[in-house]
């Protein structure tokens, strides 16, 4: 049997960054952040994500990584609008009805703010309107699709973090700075 090996890498996406190595006249792409040759993201973040994206050189990671067949779980550090009240979470937690059908439920719980960087520009704030963080685990990844589900309950996202994509954390990486792995056909992501 052959032994599979691939290069990962954990990379902290900054607000405004695309989730690809070419640029746009409006947008940087990772190509100012990344130099490592032949690697290619295994699943997006929409430019006003944060957090872990996380990147292969390998087609067939790439594949369990970003298929919604193999259901990794990927978790969110959301910041909303408002309060949100119990049957908004249960709401969420349930699955909500979007625009291209029933999202999968999704595991929802409050949170206390985390200890993160600043954002560059900062969140729209509104002195009578006060904002909570919740922390979202899905299975699915459909676009934009925590953006939509707070939404569709009521509380519009303000910021997104992704922190977590199956086994891997974005722990202490800053914005803007990643972490080289190296995984063989051993590690439990190719069964």
């Amino acid at each position: 049997m052959t032994k599979l090996s691939a290069k990962l890498i954990l990379f902290n996406k900054p607000f405004g960054v695309l989730s690809q190595f070419t640029s746009t006249s409006e947008h940087p792409g990772l190509e100012h952040y990344l130099t490592i040759p032949d690697v290619y993201c295994a699943g997006r973040l929409d430019r006003d994500s944060e957090g872990l994206l996380v990147l292969t050189d390998n087609g067939a990671l790439q594949a369990r990584i970003s298929h919604p067949r193999f259901k990794l779980t990927k978790i969110y550090w959301v910041q909303v609008e408002g309060s949100i009240a119990e049957h908004a979470l249960q709401a969420l937690r349930s699955g909500v009805l979007l625009k291209d059908g029933p999202t999968s439920p999704a595991a929802v719980q409050l949170i206390h703010e985390p200890d993160l960087w600043p954002r560059t520009p900062p969140i729209r704030v509104r002195k009578a309107i006060p904002t909570c963080w919740l922390q979202v685990t899905l299975s699915e990844g459909r676009n934009r699709q925590v953006r939509r589900m707070t939404s569709a309950v009521g509380h519009p996202t303000l910021r997104l973090i992704r922190v977590q994509i199956g086994p891997w954390h974005l722990g202490p990486l800053r914005p803007g700075e990643h972490t080289a792995l190296s995984i063989d056909s051993s590690d439990a992501i190719w069964r």
